[in-house]
């Protein structure tokens, strides 16, 4: 009953025939509104960068910048963990013509499975060998046979491996040991919605994850440390670019069919898959041609497809400039191109040149080596487990665990500070990006409705260059008005908007409701809100983009609701009120954290904690609100302290995949928030429903 009349709140009431409630254009571009502005914002660094690399005249101060924006790379990741030991396990051998194939399986992390399959040559070692990352392939490293067949029948060992979410590693698995989610891209940012929370990412374990497999290769006897290499394509091509930047063993890399420039990606198909996006990248100035000069002037090889939908003008591009800054180091033809006029994909004409360039570095050898039909294995002769799946058979900890860990690692650290509000709110705002006492909006009133006594006023708000916010202010007519009620809609302000809606119920005489959609909702949406949301919503892009600029979006949607407030404050308005309904109640909450003058707050089908969205592996559109490394200084009841002693209610609370919380594990969560009011002597203010 209770999750029914959630839904039945959700939906949208419906407005009378004669009314128009719109505030902003009908067309396309409030839409659009959101990602051309945040696009606008990563052109501004796209060129401060440029400035930057063109000021730069020699190696050291080439050198000085890389190593400041590798630290900054690490940094966005989280850090990386100490090394344990790998407990590695050879559990399968196969002996072919020209080389033979061991099954791997080593822990990156304490109970966290890594599955390989380690490709030998026959005969005498030390080998030089070559890491593979994998794309995105459902199989994982069996789609690499022909690869590492090649390199291995030429003297150079191959290590395919697979991927977190990918062959043998999906990270969920039901009560019949099968794959929760079929889309091993969802699962990647499934794991990255949780992982932000805590300062990390989808790409903190798969980069871990390459790292520990360069540990395991320069382990084996067979293997000559000193001569390693790593290539990739798509999302392979994406960590082997991580990889070769991050870790100095790797000598010799090719990444394929990835590198290009985020300007072009951006402006083509967008930000990608999960891990291809690190926290503040476009803030700290990082982009793909770093991945190239952070590891000048070792030989790298770009492997690129003319019609691939990563752009091959950014890669020609990316090509370019380290071109010169290669030349800078006086090694100028150990960067080089091929360009294959093909699509996305790793095919024999980029195998081919990849095989001669690892030759050639790897081996000393200069030869035009060619790539002959092999026998390829099944993919039942290739796993490493039982099952076919680690978490099946070996019972260790996923991604969703491993965020979980350090999640409560965080709560603690939290729980051992003294208390203190005025703290805490400046920590707040420094977190999400926004300002306690932000710039007042400027406003556009617009066209006025009449309804029963009631007077809608249509307005648009600018709250910052580029970007609008529509309102609509319900007043009775011919009233003073003392008090403003700021109404929040998950949905949109005209979803409580009808006539007997819930914003003309809160309209009393002297009390106006001031209802508005921040940046990215309703009207200015990216795509239609609906009553029953996906795993990441309408606006997974501009979630990206906000996260590459180090801006969240929850940042970004409460700095526009401060800057309404603001403006009111200096129309003399002193007596504030908040409503946040559905997944907009994260906002209010915010906002009512940060805004003294809010003396009531309430909060309905709101998120129940951060917490919940770390050890919910399947949470429902919660990409929107995630704030990178927020748990590291607070979680949302802790706003609830903040908000004390102001009247706070929490209503029909709901958890991170959008399912209704019992009242007393509302209670629970909350409890520390609750003896904060018993302490200020006015727990009379806070109810949980």
């Amino acid at each position: 009953m209770r999750q029914a009349l959630l839904l039945l709140m959700l939906i949208p009431l419906v407005a009378r025939a004669d009314e128009d409630l719109t505030v902003l254009n009908s067309d396309a571009a409030p839409r659009k509104m959101l990602q051309t502005f945040l696009l606008a914002e990563c052109q501004k660094h796209f060129d401060a960068r440029k400035l930057v690399l063109d000021a730069i005249k020699t190696p050291q101060e080439l050198i000085d910048r890389e190593n400041t924006l590798r630290q900054k790379f690490i940094e966005s990741l989280g850090g990386f963990p100490e090394k344990t030991p790998l407990n590695a396990q050879v559990v399968g051998k196969l002996d072919r013509e020209g080389y033979r194939v061991e099954r791997i399986v080593f822990e990156s992390r304490p109970g966290h499975h890594v599955t390989a399959n380690l490709y030998l040559p026959v005969g005498k070692g030390p080998f030089p060998a070559v890491l593979m990352p994998l794309g995105h392939s459902n199989n994982g490293k069996v789609s690499m046979q022909t690869h590492a067949i090649l390199l291995a029948r030429h003297g150079i060992a191959a290590m395919p491996y697979d991927p977190i979410s990918q062959g043998e590693r999906k990270q969920l698995l039901d009560e019949k040991g099968k794959p929760f989610i079929s889309s091993m891209t969802s699962e990647h940012s499934m794991i990255t919605v949780g992982a932000v929370l805590v300062g990390r990412s989808t790409a903190s374990y798969r980069i871990w994850d390459g790292i520990r497999a360069i540990d395991y290769l320069v382990s084996r006897p067979e293997i000559d440390g000193k001569r390693l290499g790593c290539t990739g394509c798509s999302g392979g091509g994406t960590l082997t670019s991580y990889l070769m930047a991050l870790d100095d063993r790797i000598y010799a890399a090719a990444p394929s069919c990835y590198i290009t420039t985020l300007e072009r990606l951006f402006a083509t198909r967008g930000p990608q898959d999960a891990e291809q996006n690190i926290t503040g990248q476009v803030a700290f100035g990082m982009d793909h041609a770093d991945y190239l000069l952070m590891r000048a002037p070792k030989p790298t090889l770009l492997l690129a497809a003319k019609k691939d939908f990563f752009d091959i003008e950014g890669t020609r591009t990316t090509f370019n400039e380290a071109k010169r800054f290669f030349k800078l180091h006086g090694f100028p033809e150990r960067v080089d191109m091929v360009e294959t006029d093909t699509e996305h994909g790793y095919p024999k004409v980029q195998r081919e040149p990849m095989l001669r360039f690892m030759s050639r570095w790897l081996l000393n050898k200069d030869e035009a080596l060619t790539e002959e039909p092999a026998m390829l294995d099944k993919e039942a002769d290739l796993i490493c487990t039982r099952t076919g799946q680690v978490l099946e058979d070996l019972k260790g900890k996923s991604c969703f665990d491993l965020t979980a860990e350090r999640a409560r690692d965080l709560a603690k650290s939290r729980e051992s500070k003294e208390f203190n509000a005025e703290r805490l709110r400046k920590e707040i705002a420094a977190t999400i990006g926004t300002t306690l006492s932000p710039p007042p909006a400027d406003v556009k009133e617009g066209k006025a409705i009449e309804r029963d006594g009631i007077r809608i006023i249509k307005e648009i708000y600018t709250t910052e260059k580029g970007i609008t916010v529509p309102a609509l202010t319900f007043a009775k007519k011919d009233l003073p008005v003392k008090k403003t009620i700021i109404y929040l809609n998950g949905l949109g302000m005209a979803a409580g908007a009808g006539p007997n809606g819930p914003i003309e119920k809160l309209v009393q005489a002297e009390t106006e409701v001031l209802a508005l959609d921040p940046r990215g909702m309703g009207e200015t949406a990216a795509g239609t809100p609906s009553a029953k949301p996906g795993y990441f919503g309408t606006d997974f892009n501009v979630a990206f983009l906000a996260l590459h600029l180090k801006r969240p979006l929850l940042g970004q949607r409460v700095g526009d609701v401060l800057a309404v407030i603001e403006r009111a404050k200096r129309n003399g308005h002193t007596d504030f009120e908040i409503v946040g309904v559905g997944s907009a109640g994260i906002i209010a909450l915010h906002v009512a954290a940060l805004e003294p003058l809010i003396k009531k707050t309430t909060i309905d089908g709101g998120l129940i904690s951060w917490m919940s969205v770390v050890t919910t592996p399947i949470s429902t559109d919660q990409l929107t609100h995630v704030v990178p490394n927020a748990l590291a200084v607070y979680d949302l009841p802790d706003l609830a302290g903040v908000i004390a002693p102001r009247v706070l209610n929490i209503r029909n609370a709901v958890d991170a995949a959008l399912q209704p919380v019992v009242a007393a594990k509302v209670e629970e969560t909350y409890a520390p928030a609750r003896e904060i009011y018993k302490r200020l002597r006015q727990n009379v203010n806070f109810n949980v429903e």
